[in-house]
């Protein structure tokens, strides 16, 4: 007997899978196939959306949680910086193969061709603007005067291009009248401006950014006060992250000094989250100090002052910052793009192009090279792609 009931048992169970299965096989065909079948017995077929599957519903939870996994609270900002940038000439060097005849031949958007893809998708991109904008023609008493058009601020917006350092030696190159000419042409133009008494702080993603620039040709206690007290202010005015830009250094020498690596140093200790530098027209080494990265010498960019210099070799440096609740986070992440000033070989085009396969490998062997004469090249560890 109890042998019968345990088989009359399972049959029944058996049966009411049955019956489940077939019901859920049921629900999974959708209402399409339910309401069907009468339709088109009145001979009428409407049709309708198909609910989705178990297994679509498992497939669209699992691209929803893979598009809730970013975080929403992390902000990262990417800055750029590239080095000497001289948007024109200086007249007495000849107009053939000059900036001016390549403006004229190719227009504006000739020069950025090759920078806009890279400026463009950063977040905020800084350079040494080592030029005047101005038609004046009342020229400072020293050898090397550069002037360009006031138009060509606009070569500043097709590169995105944000913001320039104005702290160097050419920026009064046309007295008063050129450096005021100079600051409408980049306001026309929306283009920040910084250097010397001048503080940069610009919105970006929420996050504020502060930019500063000197002329570091001497450590002396003046600029040093006028360093800290800078970085303080900005500070206060609620500066996430501040730039500081350096004009300094020996012409053509691969190695910084030490001006160079005092005051750079000393800006990180008074609290600059990046320092770059500009003006030996070659590049030099980059350092780690202090859990942030000194950038000696950019070299030469977009550089209207030389026609055709025996080294063309450059490079972007870029930074991303990361916040978390609008805190920043200890992670560090950086890119060391190499360039050359020209897109071509033989002169200078003044065409600003990353380089590829073994040019950029020897440039990025140069630049970890450079940084060893300096100290150990930690900052490697931190690179991305």
């Amino acid at each position: 007997m109890n042998a019968w009931i345990k088989g009359r048992n399972a049959a029944l169970m058996c049966m009411a899978s049955v019956f489940l299965f077939s019901c859920s096989n049921a629900a999974d065909r959708g209402v399409e196939e339910v309401l069907a079948a009468p339709n088109e017995l009145a001979g009428q077929t409407i049709e309708h959306p198909p609910l989705p599957s178990p297994i679509d519903k498992m497939v669209i939870a699992s691209a929803s949680a893979k598009q809730a996994a970013p975080n929403p609270n992390e902000v990262r900002i990417t800055i750029s910086a590239a080095g000497d940038v001289t948007l024109g000439r200086d007249e007495n060097y000849g107009y053939a193969y000059s900036f001016d005849e390549e403006v004229k031949k190719h227009g504006l958007r000739y020069f950025t061709k090759y920078i806009e893809p890279i400026f463009k998708k950063d977040d905020f991109t800084t350079v040494n603007l080592e030029t005047t904008l101005t038609t004046s023609t009342r020229k400072a008493s020293k050898k090397f005067r550069f002037r360009g058009h006031p138009s060509y601020a606009k070569i500043l917006t097709y590169g995105g291009i944000e913001a320039v350092n104005l702290a160097n030696n050419h920026t009064y190159d046309y007295l008063q009248r050129g450096y005021n000419d100079t600051i409408a042409s980049l306001k026309k133009e929306n283009i920040g401006y910084f250097g010397r008494t001048l503080r940069l702080m610009k919105t970006v993603k929420g996050i504020q950014v502060g930019a500063l620039g000197y002329e570091g040709w001497s450590n002396t206690s003046t600029l040093r006060k006028q360093i800290a007290n800078d970085i303080r202010t900005l500070r206060k005015q609620g500066a996430d992250i501040i730039l500081v830009h350096f004009h300094w250094g020996v012409e053509r020498s691969y190695v910084p000094n030490s001006t160079q690596k005092a005051l750079g140093r000393f800006a990180i200790d008074s609290g600059a989250d990046l320092v770059v530098g500009h003006h030996p027209h070659v590049i030099q080494g980059i350092e780690e100090y202090k859990g942030k990265f000194i950038v000696y010498s950019l070299g030469n960019f977009m550089f209207g002052g030389n026609k055709n210099p025996s080294d063309k070799d450059t490079f972007v440096f870029q930074q991303v910052f990361s916040f978390q609740n609008g805190k920043r986070t200890a992670k560090k992440e950086i890119r060391v793009i190499p360039f050359r000033i020209s897109s071509v070989t033989t002169r200078n085009n003044y065409q600003p192009m990353p380089l590829a396969g073994g040019e950029a490998a020897r440039v990025k062997r140069k630049i970890v090279s450079l940084s060893a004469k300096i100290k150990k090249p930690t900052w490697t560890a931190y690179e991305v792609k």
